[in-house]
């Protein structure tokens, strides 16, 4: 077996649940599979609270879950960390409002679910996609990782940092999650923000019930 690596010349510092050098959108999810709550977005970023569940009744209404898309990278970069904002083998940021995404994953009945890991995905803030499928005529971000993961602590928290949410053709403003509870299947759900004019234009979050629609609102 023939394996090869590159080292990390530049490497990125790790990004904990408690650094606040970045502007904040805030939201939470919980679930039974997982339910979003949203409180509050601030310019260029996103918090949100994931919480999971077993099954059964709980103290938090359900997340509505959604299709991952067409667009999940078919090949995730080796930079597959929680700042999609920058890429290793590249100098400089990303394109586009950049700000952190967090919150805390919990169970339907509030608790804390640790050690979980959770995937974002979405576009650049030119609209592409790092996906071959995607045939955007704007040319794609190449410092925009354009995917990441993170891993609840024991307090259930994450946190990214990424770019505010944009359209592209058909598609109001989203970001994608994916939360991978042990023993459970994965749930994929996406991300909405508040008081955007494409959103009742937008064909899967009308899918959505008008009632449940603030679970995957951010604020």
């Amino acid at each position: 077996m023939l394996i090869s690596f590159r080292e990390r010349t530049r490497p990125k510092p790790a990004l904990t649940a408690t650094d606040n050098d970045a502007p904040r959108i805030s939201h939470s999810i919980h679930s039974a599979m997982i339910d979003v709550r949203c409180r509050r977005i601030s310019m260029g970023a996103i918090a949100c609270v994931l919480s999971v569940a077993a099954g059964g009744r709980g103290l938090l209404d359900p997340t509505p879950g959604e299709t991952p898309g067409p667009f999940y990278p078919r090949q995730l970069l080796l930079d597959d960390d929680s700042d999609l904002t920058q890429v290793v083998v590249r100098a400089g940021r990303a394109s586009g409002k950049i700000g952190d995404l967090d919150g805390r994953l919990l169970d339907i009945n509030g608790e804390p679910v640790p050690y979980t890991r959770i995937g974002i995905w979405q576009c650049d803030a030119n609209g592409r996609y790092h996906h071959p499928w995607d045939r955007g005529l704007d040319a794609a971000d190449p410092r925009f990782q354009g995917h990441g993961h993170s891993v609840t602590d024991r307090d259930g928290r994450y946190r990214f940092r990424t770019i505010r949410p944009v359209p592209y053709p058909g598609r109001t403003q989203h970001i994608h999650f994916a939360v991978v509870p042990r023993g459970l299947r994965p749930f994929t759900t996406q991300l909405y923000i508040a008081g955007e004019p494409l959103n009742n234009r937008d064909p899967l979050y009308r899918r959505i019930p008008v009632m449940a629609r603030r679970l995957v609102i951010a604020e």
